[in-house]
């Protein structure tokens, strides 16, 4: 756990919720304005398809959303910096719209097969991709391109790594297709060798 996150999320609420439940509680040491990314964490980001994001209502309330797209949609651009782009989508715009009041925001990045979390708070604003072209061309290309309406820019304030503890592994298609790629090759091989020897035997084998 970075410095700053611990200094955030530390409050004297969660102090004394720990004092109750355990005797004690944990200090939060000084730390500096920001924890810029490492190699780990930007390496973790630019392969991940999807992410939870939350952020906070005029009214107080939080608003958690999926956001997904192709491996490393989230780009990384400086180690303190990531955004991605918003498309055309059903109109809400309720992260837009809570970003304009209240611009902290908290992100969820899962790998599931491996069990690896990654939690990011940072301060978010929202720019629009008709004044931002060039910028928007690096968050997206070919038909994708022509449906980025905002641009997220995060700038990143700290970061956590969670324990692999009641993360259930789950699989993307592609993910499967990759595992079961050497075992239908390998069927494949075995029904091609014993269609060789039913060949050789002159008829059917015993099965």
């Amino acid at each position: 756990m970075a410095d700053k996150f611990m200094q955030l999320v530390l409050t004297p609420a969660v102090q004394q919720a720990q004092e109750k439940y355990y005797g004690g509680h944990q200090e939060a040491d000084a730390a500096t304005e920001a924890d810029p990314l490492t190699d780990a964490e930007i390496e973790f980001i630019a392969t991940r398809d999807s992410f939870y994001l939350a952020t906070v209502s005029e009214t107080g309330w939080p608003y958690v959303q999926h956001r997904g797209g192709a491996a490393g949609f989230v780009k990384v651009l400086e180690p303190g910096l990531i955004g991605f782009a918003d498309y055309s989508g059903n109109r809400q715009l309720v992260s837009a719209g809570n970003l304009a009041g209240i611009d902290r925001v908290a992100l969820f990045l899962m790998d599931y097969p491996r069990r690896r979390r990654l939690k990011l708070l940072g301060r978010a604003r929202v720019l629009d991709a008709r004044e931002h072209a060039g910028l928007a061309d690096q968050f997206a290309s070919g038909a994708l391109r022509k449906r980025v309406e905002r641009l997220f820019m995060i700038q990143v304030v700290s970061y956590d790594w969670n324990c692999p503890q009641y993360i259930t592994p789950r699989y993307t298609l592609a993910e499967v297709e990759q595992y079961a790629a050497p075992l239908r090759k390998k069927i494949k091989d075995l029904e091609a060798k014993l269609a060789a020897a039913e060949k050789r035997a002159g008829g059917d084998l015993p099965r």
